[in-house]
């Protein structure tokens, strides 16, 4: 019998603290959570199918605040812009202040603010798909909110997840946030050319990532420098071909 209310349930605790009410309340947390992620994953199917017809490369940039992600997209953007058609949705919890720094680029933008959300979801992406120019042999970014957390469980129809680190951050940020480089296909470690002035050891940090994820694909670069651009952009470029040629097909 539970000794706190006398209910007849058997008491389960932890720590001497929960018992057995706790149980029911998981469960329901738990329900919950599938039909969200399930909601989710419909609004992301049909965005995928619209990026499909439309030949358009969408990439999800996930990483941790002041990884160096939005100067990576504007460099990035600023050397591309000619070759491809580029757009761009912002996410933050509050704030334009990146939309605005990409619009200055000379691309379209669309700033989503989640205010306390801590990820943008595949509903929120299909609502600003609509105020963007979309084109095939385009390639479409999708700044996530910073968070190595949340944003590696919601699909948002793209193409890949691309999660950018700094080595600003420490090597064993893949072992601490799994979830996010399992999910990625592609990391960018970033701010290398800091590594002359920091104790970070770049060999290990990729172990420990393809630790979690052996099909990761790593490009080392520097966003301010230049350093592992050309490499970046390679990639880019083939599978931006690859998208615009399933539309024809």
């Amino acid at each position: 019998m539970c000794s706190d209310c006398g209910c007849g349930t058997d008491e389960i605790t932890i720590d001497g603290r929960l018992h057995a009410h706790a149980v029911p309340e998981a469960s329901r947390r738990l329900r919950v959570e599938v039909d969200l992620l399930a909601k989710n994953n419909a609004y992301a199917a049909r965005n995928r199918t619209r990026f499909a017809e439309q030949g358009v490369l969408a990439l999800n940039l996930m990483s941790s605040p002041g990884s160096g992600k939005t100067s990576l997209l504007a460099r990035s953007i600023a050397d591309l812009k000619n070759q491809y058609p580029i757009t761009v949705i912002e996410g933050d919890q509050q704030t334009a202040r990146d939309a605005e720094r990409i619009r200055a680029t000379g691309v379209a933008a669309v700033q989503i603010n989640t205010g306390k959300g801590c990820h943008l979801d595949a509903h929120m992406v299909g609502h600003a798909l609509d105020d963007l120019p979309l084109s095939a042999g385009s390639v479409l970014f999708i700044e996530n909110v910073g968070n190595l957390v949340c944003p590696a469980a919601f699909d948002l129809g793209e193409a890949h997840k691309v999660v950018i680190l700094s080595v600003t951050e420490g090597e064993d940020k893949p072992l601490k946030y799994p979830d996010m480089f399992h999910a990625a296909d592609l990391m960018l470690l970033n701010k290398i050319d800091l590594l002359p002035y920091l104790q970070f050891d770049v060999e290990q940090c990729i172990a420990y990532a393809r630790q979690v994820n052996p099909r990761l694909e790593v490009i080392q670069l520097s966003a301010t420098q230049g350093a592992g651009l050309a490499q970046w952009y390679q990639w880019l470029a083939q599978r931006i071909v690859h998208a615009s040629h399933s539309v024809e097909a």
